[in-house]
């Protein structure tokens, strides 16, 4: 497996590379091509969400579980897809109605890469960063967990504090390992319309985060501005 991580990320997460469970992890995903499995996301885009962000300038984290499985959804960011993808996830337009129901907003049509949240510094990050085409949760307990779980506590300790938007039961978990003494959490049900209606509409999760960035003094997320690609 390719690795390109900026050094920003890689200081915090070198151990896992040279770790055991790294090594499992490459084997595994190595028989996977040599069984002519198709893996989502594309393997140049595994790491994307470093690489677009560096460190220090994370001021929000929205937490995902695995890819999309579907064919040209992937694109190593949680939720996000690409623009030029005709039908957009049940989750992600779920995410976009309680943003405008939220902000009193028409959303542009058509945009759905998020790289205008990630440019302003939201961390969109899965747990596990692979799967199986067609096969959810595929590439779980494979090693994944253990990176994320570095990345986070490498999050937790940055003296600068953060918002962590917690969407479902597999990222509130995550909330033990957050000091909820100086970051931020928000959590709710998950965007997928099995749970929405349980109390993810209606959360105002964007103001809300809005309004903890302001608290720590920080510029609040233009959460309108979906894409950087016009």
């Amino acid at each position: 497996m390719e690795i390109e991580i900026p050094e920003n990320w890689m200081v915090h997460t070198s151990r896992f590379f040279q770790s055991p469970e790294y090594h499992s992890l490459s084997q595994f995903l190595e028989n996977e091509k040599k069984k002519g499995v198709t893996v989502f996301p594309e393997s140049k885009h595994i790491f994307r969400a470093f690489e677009s962000l560096p460190l220090p300038e994370v001021k929000v984290v929205i937490l995902g579980q695995d890819p999309y499985h579907g064919e040209g959804q992937a694109m190593g960011l949680s939720f996000a897809v690409p623009n030029e993808l005709r039908v957009k996830p049940p989750s992600l337009k779920n995410i976009f109605k309680e943003l405008e129901q939220d902000l009193g907003v028409q959303l542009t049509k058509g945009e759905s890469d998020l790289t205008g949240w990630v440019s302003q510094g939201v961390l969109l990050l899965n747990t596990v960063l692979t799967v199986r085409s067609g096969e959810p949760l595929s590439h779980r307990n494979q090693g994944w967990e253990i990176f994320t779980d570095q990345l986070i506590s490498a999050l937790n300790s940055r003296e600068a504090p953060m918002v962590f938007i917690l969407w479902g039961a597999h990222a509130q978990k995550m909330k033990l390992k957050i000091d909820t003494s100086k970051h931020r959490t928000f959590e709710s049900v998950h965007p997928s319309p099995l749970s929405a209606h349980r109390g993810f509409f209606g959360s105002k999760v964007f103001s809300v985060t809005n309004q903890y960035l302001r608290e720590f003094g920080v510029e609040p997320i233009d959460w309108t501005r979906i894409s950087t690609q016009k």
